[in-house]
């Protein structure tokens, strides 16, 4: 599928069409001419974010005020797609939330039955998006839920994201980690990527999934998400990618390491790759960190080096 067939896009944010400098919110050079022309076709845009601990539209009116034209209903986030989730259950479930206090009221006022777990009440799901803060009474509680029957949803299972000054650690997959290790439960994912995120988006774009493009930065979220859909996928290379293969170089050196190697794939324009290789990079990710190149073991994998 070409752009000019594509129905729909979906965006996601940070990497993508914007970089953060603490509070700061930086457009990257095109986002807004892009999304105004993609306005202009008559064609519908999202916006996706595993940003979860504000309500969709405090980030929408964030992306506004930076200059990007983006309506609050444009903005997803797991806090929508969660509720996509929930709604496969026959009963209004009960939920155990591990969120930020803004992120509880915006689920609250959306009608999803928050509990707390106590008491032996019932519990159907435990759901972690980006938690404020942990206790370790209310953690239990959510194994022993787990551990009862609960599913254990996570708004993403990533251990990192794009930041100003590099990749910045998921407390949300920390937390999921620890309840996963402790109750032997498989962590389900409701952001990207998931099969309730692919539902979400065709919701809020009125195309099928097959119809639409994803676009973002990082190999394990939005190239995963568009292949999950059967959607024309379209990787950026502004984003996360780069910055931990900068911080990789950068750890190595600090402590002491001879040498660093990497093994990316050799990808050509418009080449189908099946998302899962891609976890290793593209070649284009190790060059701009000052990798060389020291072999070629197949005609798809080159072997990268850099040497301190």
């Amino acid at each position: 599928m070409r752009l000019d067939e594509v129905r729909g896009f979906v965006f996601d944010v940070d990497g993508t069409l914007v970089h953060r400098a603490g509070a700061e919110v930086r457009p990257i050079p095109g986002a807004r001419e892009v999304l105004e022309r993609i306005h202009a076709s008559g064609r519908p845009y999202v916006l996706f974010t595993n940003g979860s601990h504000v309500a969709p539209e405090a980030i929408a009116a964030e992306l506004r005020e930076a200059g990007l034209p983006v309506g609050d209903e444009q903005l997803l986030t797991p806090l929508r797609s969660v509720q996509t989730y929930l709604a496969r259950f026959t009963h209004g479930p009960s939920v155990l939330p591990f969120l930020t206090d803004a992120a509880h009221a915006y689920l609250d006022a959306a009608g999803v039955r928050l509990v707390d777990g106590r008491n032996g009440m019932s519990v159907d799901a435990v759901f972690v998006a980006q938690p404020g803060e942990v206790d370790f009474d209310e953690l239990e509680r959510a194994a022993h839920a787990i551990v009862a029957g609960a599913r254990l949803l996570t708004g993403s299972y990533v251990p990192a994201y794009a930041g100003a000054d590099g990749p910045i650690f998921s407390r949300g997959a920390m937390l999921t980690a620890a309840l996963a290790k402790a109750t032997g439960a498989r962590p389900v994912v409701v952001g990207k990527p998931s099969h309730a995120a692919v539902r979400e988006l065709e919701t809020r774009l009125g195309v099928p999934s097959e119809e639409t493009a994803v676009i973002g930065d990082d190999v394990s979220l939005d190239v995963p998400l568009g292949h999950l859909g059967g959607s024309l996928t379209v990787l950026v290379r502004s984003g996360i990618s780069r910055a931990l293969a900068r911080a990789a170089v950068d750890f190595a050196r600090e402590r002491g390491a001879r040498a660093v190697e990497g093994y990316p794939m050799l990808v050509e324009q418009g080449q189908n790759v099946i998302w899962g290789e891609l976890h290793v990079g593209t070649r284009s990710i190790f060059d701009a960190a000052g990798f060389e190149e020291v072999s070629r073991p197949s005609k798809r994998r080159v072997v990268m080096r850099i040497d301190f």
